[in-house]
């Protein structure tokens, strides 16, 4: 058990956020009393992490390495938010190196995929679990012992509660009877006047041609010269959304690294891990540069933003950006550039391997290393589809002018 910084270290009963195994836990409960109650699962996980790093030489070290990557997700009762993407986190870390017995013994032995498929299968079902029950993290009983004690030391600290507000009061009276009575008068003179027939018209006074404005040419001088006052509407002004102003982010939750709204920064990553995801968000005119070994990384509403990074086991991803330049100094198996605008990706001599898929972007070059230099090779952005009397033949367009 470990605290983030001096200033998080609790010297009374109040809520605080502390790590328990990497894992960041908010409670109402004294220090002493949580690491008691997480103590024998604390001290499982751990036994757990140790008997695989006893048996590196074994030839199940992937199974041993699958299962001490993935069995903190058993403290996620201590997590203070959101459990369930702790437990995920946890399960990913777990495949990677489930990928590996699959890839070892699938066409071997049978009872190894099968373990594959039971042990992964034990976090799915956490995560249902925790999504139904759990969202937003383990209610604590408000009735135990401990939280009786912590009840009666704030007894007296806070304020009583304000008194009810008065009850609404009665319904405003509607003569009812005196509103019917005149819609009935109405509407019996109505019908008596319609009943009249033609001599409905005896009431009405002859106008003389000198009364009528179509034959009057003063009348229509008159009427032309006094407008009648119209209602000019207000002029509404438009609703201004003020525009928020987000802290930037460089901090290591769990698993992944959120590098987010940054602005002509410079940024070094140095402690990344092969388990750890770095999820890059809002970041403007800025570098971020990541060494060592991480699992993925993914780029998000960035803008002229410089990546650079050693080795990715799994995918390097570019969504809704726009004028991004990748370097690769190690590997990468595979990019994805999705409804992006300018992407440059230089590769180095490892990664030339590497597959980028792309879909929706525009003005996406790629690096080629060569002779000490780089060469640009343009990915295709159109594209020719052909019926060849079986299927449909996709190939890229070249571009005649």
């Amino acid at each position: 058990m470990k605290y983030n910084t001096k200033r998080d270290r609790p010297t009374h009963k109040t809520n605080y956020t502390y790590l328990v195994n990497d894992m960041p836990v908010l409670v109402s409960l004294p220090q002493n009393e949580l690491a008691e109650l997480l103590k024998p699962i604390s001290e499982k996980i751990l036994g757990v992490q140790n008997f695989r790093e006893k048996n590196r030489g074994s030839k199940l070290f992937n199974h041993l390495s699958a299962v001490s990557e993935s069995i903190p997700a058993l403290g996620w009762i201590a997590v203070a938010s959101k459990p369930g993407p702790y437990v995920k986190e946890m399960n990913d870390a777990a495949t990677f190196y489930t990928n590996r017995v699959l890839k070892d013994y699938k066409d071997v032995d049978k009872r190894h995929v099968d373990w594959v498929k039971s042990y992964l299968s034990i976090w799915c079902e956490l995560q249902s679990y925790i999504k139904e029950y759990h969202t937003t993290g383990l209610s604590w009983s408000t009735t135990g012992p401990v939280a009786s004690r912590v009840a009666k030391a704030a007894v007296g600290s806070c304020p009583p509660p304000p008194p009810p507000p008065p009850p609404p009061g009665p319904p405003p009276v509607f003569d009812t009877e005196t509103s019917k009575d005149d819609i009935s008068a109405s509407r019996s003179e109505l019908f008596a006047q319609l009943n009249q027939g033609e001599a409905i018209t005896k009431g009405l006074r002859h106008v003389s041609d000198d009364q009528k404005t179509h034959k009057n040419p003063k009348l229509r001088a008159q009427s032309t010269s006094v407008s009648s006052p119209t209602k000019t509407p207000s002029p509404t002004s438009p609703k201004v959304i003020p525009q928020q102003h987000h802290l930037p982010v460089l901090q290591l939750e769990g698993k992944k690294w959120r590098v987010e709204y940054q602005e002509n920064a410079s940024l070094v990553i140095s402690e990344a891990g092969l388990r750890q995801v770095v999820y890059i968000f809002k970041c403007n005119k800025s570098t971020v540069r990541i060494k060592g070994k991480v699992n993925s990384i993914i780029i998000d509403n960035c803008q002229k933003l410089g990546l650079v990074f050693d080795n990715v086991v799994g995918i390097v991803e570019v969504i809704n950006s726009k004028d991004i330049q990748i370097q690769v100094m190690g590997r990468v198996p595979t990019m994805s550039i999705n409804k992006t605008e300018g992407c440059h990706v230089y590769l180095s001599e490892e990664s030339l391997n590497c597959e980028i898929v792309s879909a929706k972007s525009s003005e996406m070059n790629i690096l080629i290393p060569q002779n000490d230099d780089y060469k640009e090779f343009p990915v295709p952005e159109q594209f020719k589809t052909v019926w060849d009397g079986s299927r449909l033949v996709t190939e890229a367009a070249e571009i005649v002018g």
